[in-house]
């Protein structure tokens, strides 16, 4: 029984370091993003909502499900591509692990998407929050 809590344990924190990895490279991008700055966003609450948001249409159901951690290593590595020594070939292996440029394409799309609906709904509730302390 014991084995099998410690082998449920290190699955939970793996699973877990995957998805922080990405939050951690989420960050990073929304500390350097302009329009945060400019919106006076928070870069970590603009960071929870777009990993929880971009997750929302990542494989796999949970997160130790091994398509779902594949996804966050993925994304952490599609965003951090301009650091790379060699993009293009960076570029090449993203397209392999996500199967094709098409899903390559499409989580980039993902991402994308997330952090405009995230903008979105922060400043509006931002901006909803000013007027009911007028």
């Amino acid at each position: 029984m014991k084995k099998v809590l410690v082998i449920l344990g290190v699955l939970v924190l793996s699973g877990c370091s995957e998805k922080e990895e990405y939050q951690s490279v989420v960050l990073e991008q929304m500390k350097q993003d302009k329009d945060i700055k400019d919106y006076g966003i928070e870069p970590e609450l603009m960071t929870k909502c777009v990993v929880d948001t971009s997750s929302n249409a990542m494989p796999g159901l949970f997160i130790l499900d091994p398509e779902r951690r594949k996804a966050y290593k993925n994304y952490a590595k599609m965003l951090d591509i301009n650091k790379s020594t060699d993009p293009q070939k960076t570029l090449i292996e993203l397209r392999e692990s996500f199967g094709a440029a098409k899903e390559l394409a499409e989580a980039h799309s993902n991402y994308v998407e997330s952090v405009v609906e995230c903008m979105s709904g922060l400043v509006t509730g931002g901006e909803e929050k000013l007027k009911n302390k007028k």
